[in-house]
């Protein structure tokens, strides 16, 4: 049946996650779940976004997306890396001296587990009127651990309480405490623990005052249901586990982090970071606003409000100086409009029989109105189109109703043929008049 020859290209190279790192066994309760509520979503747009931008924010830049996430309803956001420039520190010493973070927001700053810039760190936040957490990262994978940092399990542990211990030092009572061991998914589920026990022991994880351990995917290898086992696994095995708040943070290397997201919140995940609309190193951060929408197509609330996208994607372009592409899920100028014919006819009759009651139109996900999107859109003519897609046009736009929708169909599509082009609603009815000498 399959008749695909082997590819030339040098596969032999690679190995499956399983050579790679111990993939825990675990007794799995993710397939059997479902999402019934929205985690905690964290936006990291300002520093691991920004990061991989070819021109980082500028102050202007940063400052208008961060009034942006707390408008339309994040609660914990990431706002940058202040050890790592003076413009992400002067941005962090902005929100800390002025008004602009409600009391209700919680600020994230990241640093390495390196003293020199831990004391960087907390200079920043001082002052910062509201809850703040230090964000404490090492890469802990072992190509990391022998390639990057020539550092042995036992070396890397004591490097990592040292800093979490000059952080407690230093801010005390004033922050809370996150740890992500950089490259979770490929580092060893036994050495996590052991790093996992000690931090939350050191940094008195309560369920008053939680420790956030934050797993992340930093190089996506695997398919998503590994991650989901990886993040179930902890979820069982954490000790401390009603004090810490358990958080995930995928890539989307293999294409599929967004699928990661959803099954590690399956698997126990509570809190969530990515970026809007997934900008990110390499191919990006999990995308939280697809990952917001995805519930809001269940029936979930997502707990933040999209209801002007394209304003929010207006925004999210200027800051980042990137376009969203046309078909990116929910806010690309297409993911509502149907050429097809076929589409287009199953669209304008769920449009005909849709009442006030629950969303049933096919091909369509969610209602467009939802995201402040109008139906103008919906169905565009082209050659592919059909009559059923023609006459809705012609009807929606102008009130007008086709005689014999079969017989003008076959000059829109003898002039889409011609021309090349898409059919405008101003085409159609130019056609039409052309065709039939009349307007009505």
């Amino acid at each position: 049946m399959n008749r695909q020859q082997p590819s030339p290209m040098p596969s032999h190279k690679y190995r499956d996650i399983f050579a790679k790192v111990p993939v825990a066994p675990v007794e799995r309760t993710w397939p059997d779940r479902r999402i019934t509520q929205a985690p905690l979503w964290v936006p990291v747009d300002l520093r691991d976004g920004n990061q991989a931008l070819a021109e980082p924010m500028d102050p202007e830049r940063k400052r208008k997306f961060f009034e942006l996430m707390v408008a339309i309803g994040y609660k914990e956001i990431e706002v940058g890396y202040p050890s790592a420039s003076q413009t992400d520190f002067d941005f962090v010493r902005l929100l800390a001296s002025s008004d602009l973070v409600p009391p209700d927001v919680t600020i994230v700053v990241f640093t390495p587990a390196r003293p020199d810039l831990i004391a960087r760190t907390v200079e920043s936040v001082a002052g910062m009127r509201g809850d703040v957490v230090i964000h404490m990262y090492a890469a802990t994978a072992p190509v990391w651990r022998d390639v990057v940092l020539r550092k042995s399990r036992d070396e890397l542990a004591s490097m990592i309480y040292a800093g979490s211990e000059e952080i407690q030092r230093l801010a005390g009572d004033t922050v809370r405490f996150q740890f992500s061991p950089e490259v979770y998914n490929l580092t060893e589920p036994d050495y996590v623990l052991e790093l996992a026990d000690h931090l939350t022991k050191q940094w008195d994880a309560t369920p008053e005052r939680p420790v956030i351990l934050n797993l992340p995917a930093t190089i996506e290898a695997a398919t998503p249901n590994v991650y989901a086992d990886q993040i179930e696994y902890m979820h069982q095995n954490l000790p401390r586990r009603d004090g810490v708040i358990l958080s995930v943070h995928p890539h989307n290397d293999r294409g599929t982090g967004i699928a990661c997201a959803e099954l590690a919140v399956l698997a126990g995940a509570q809190r969530v970071e990515g970026c809007v609309f997934g900008n990110g190193e390499r191919t990006g951060n999990v995308d939280i606003a697809t990952l917001a929408l995805n519930l809001h197509a269940q029936g979930v609330d997502p707990m933040i409000d999209f209801s002007d996208i394209d304003g929010i994607r207006s925004v999210v372009e200027y800051c980042t100086r990137m376009p969203i592409h046309p078909r990116h899920p929910y806010v690309g100028e297409l993911v509502y409009t149907a050429f097809s014919g076929t589409h287009q006819d199953a669209i304008r009759k769920g449009f005909a029989v849709q009442g006030d009651g629950l969303w049933e139109v096919p091909y369509l996900p969610i209602d467009p109105a939802d995201v402040g999107r109008g139906y103008e859109a919906v169905v565009r003519v082209n050659s592919q189109s059909g009559k059923g897609g023609i006459a809705h046009v012609l009807d929606s736009v102008y009130g007008l109703r086709l005689s014999d929708e079969r017989e003008f169909a076959q000059h829109v599509q003898r002039w889409t043929d011609e021309t090349g082009r898409e059919a405008t609603a101003s085409d159609l009815k130019a056609l039409y008049e052309e065709v039939y000498g009349c307007s009505n």
